[in-house]
């Protein structure tokens, strides 16, 4: 007999560890566990979303006539692993080999293949996660001998692999990228459709049960839970985005507003990275919705690149450079991640909103993150590892594969600038443009060097100034620096004593 272990991020009926099983010998296993729902402080909902969708994905495998040894939480034994579990089910069962699809962290990829086998006394085998549509050869092979490993030539790649937007050779409309129509800021039309509300059965009502008695210290709340548990509601949400938001997610993906959570993105991200969709059924989906004329080319382009492109793109990057990638910080970080990353209580209203968001929802879209908590985080000059790690926590499509290059690399550009040719740092300016945000500020975005000046702004130029000798001579910067430099030097005085004051006091802002 052989089993396969499923994992929570694995739960796709194509998951390619099942293709190496019979369903009238072998055995599929599945288990909720303290070791990996713990090892960071997991929002409440990423854990119920995890908890309840395994549930459903192993009653449809049972249905389907696989055999499923379910390990649910055990609250008597919190500290059980992965590793326990196996060692129980092989106590009860002879098994010749235990097959396991890829995982998407390398911690627990290395246990696998490093301690696994000794201590279950079995082979183990991983076998290629063929969801994704770049392997990790095929990355290596890309990146092999280039200086820059730049997401745009690697998307193209894509593109031709795929045939997604091509017509022969060729992308439809005679360009590979429609990024420059995709900075629009939002100014209240057209209106917003409404997010679906999803029914939730016996499972995810048992599920949420579990979590808020046994996950309590946990941030967040599961009050306005509503991410799709099963395949079915994934598919619902997808059509969702395509029939209602599509349309306007190019213009308007970059734009935020105090009172609008989700805006037109695609709320997919949960149900895409742990596998109720795949990759290439949602890129499908919004080119028919092109080629049907129900969505503009920007719109479908912009969203088929954040999926073939820079999603798979992070994966190589991860999969590449780890496990050195986790532990680098290019710019020397030294200061610990402010309390209100953890508690959303500050005066900065941009902050509070996208901290707010978080905390209801798990949810804040990519310039929410970029550009607002992550350009803070960088602009303050935080440890990366630490906020890596409350990404990692606090978002209930964060897994380490795709969080990891993202904030290390894309947010903190403390990879060197392997993933980004310059730091994705910002002055409050940025924010107004993109938002509402500064109305509802105490500070003032204009300026930056008095007494209730934009945090933003002032520390802006602190971090150009203090960074000077690793981007000065950046191309992508050389601009800012010339205007630093014409800068009198009352105003630098005047910028540092803000910012000085501002990092001394970082946890009252």
């Amino acid at each position: 007999m052989n089993i396969a272990l499923i994992l929570g991020d694995q739960l796709s009926a194509s998951i390619s560890s099942l293709q190496k099983l019979s369903k009238t010998r072998d055995w599929i296993v599945m288990a909720e566990v303290g070791v990996e729902a713990r090892y960071v402080a997991h929002h409440k909902q990423k854990i119920a979303l995890i908890f309840s969708a395994m549930r459903h994905f192993a009653r449809q495998l049972q249905a389907d006539g696989w055999q499923v040894h379910y390990h649910y939480y055990d609250r008597d034994k919190p500290e059980i692993g992965l590793n326990d579990v196996l060692m129980e089910f092989l106590a009860q069962n002879p098994v010749d080999q235990i097959y396991v699809t890829e995982c998407g962290e390398y911690r627990l990829h290395q246990q696998m293949l490093d301690t696994w086998p000794q201590q279950l006394g079995v082979p183990v085998t991983l076998v290629e996660d063929t969801r994704f549509i770049c392997t990790k050869d095929e990355f290596a092979q890309w990146a092999q001998g280039r200086k820059q490993l730049r997401m745009e030539y690697f998307y193209r790649e894509m593109r031709r692999k795929t045939g997604l937007l091509m017509e022969g050779d060729q992308p439809v409309g005679w360009q590979w990228n429609f990024d420059s129509d995709n900075r629009e800021p939002y100014r209240g039309d057209p209106a917003i459709p409404s997010r679906p509300a999803f029914v939730y059965d016996d499972i995810d009502t048992t599920v949420f049960e579990l979590v808020d008695k046994e996950f309590v210290s946990h941030p967040g709340t599961l009050t306005h839970f509503n991410w799709p548990t099963n395949r079915e509601q994934a598919l619902q949400a997808l059509a969702g985005f395509i029939d209602t938001r599509l349309r306007w997610f190019g213009d308007y993906q970059d734009a935020m507003q105090q009172s609008q959570h989700f805006m037109f993105h695609s709320l997919i991200s949960t149900s895409l990275n742990c596998g109720l969709l795949t990759a290439l059924e949602v890129c499908q989906a919004a080119e028919r919705a092109w080629r049907d004329q129900l969505a503009p080319l920007n719109a479908v382009e912009g969203f088929i690149r954040q999926v073939i492109g820079w999603r798979e793109y992070v994966r190589g990057i991860y999969w590449m450079n780890m496990p050195a990638y986790a532990e680098q910080n290019s710019l020397n970080n030294t200061r610990n991640l402010p309390d209100y990353y953890w508690t959303g209580e500050t005066r900065m209203a941009c902050m509070k909103a996208c901290f707010k968001n978080t905390f209801d929802h798990a949810y804040a879209h990519h310039i929410q993150r970029l550009m607002v908590t992550g350009n803070f985080a960088l602009l303050a000059g935080v440890i990366p590892t630490q906020i890596c790690d409350w990404y990692l926590a606090v978002y209930a499509d964060a897994y380490d594969w795709v969080e990891l290059p993202n904030t290390l690399g894309m947010v903190m550009h403390a990879d060197g600038g392997l993933l980004a040719s310059k730091p994705y740092a910002a002055s409050g300016s940025y924010i107004h443009k993109m938002s509402d945000y500064c109305r509802h500020c105490e500070y003032q975005v204009k300026t930056s060097t008095e007494h209730n000046s934009c945090p933003f702004n002032s520390l802006y130029w602190h971090f150009v100034s203090r960074h000077a000798d690793q981007f000065a001579r950046n191309p992508r910067m050389s601009m800012i620096y010339r205007s630093y430099e014409r800068m009198s030097d009352d105003k630098k005085q005047a910028l540092h004593l803000r910012s000085s004051y501002l990092l001394e006091h970082i946890n009252e802002l």
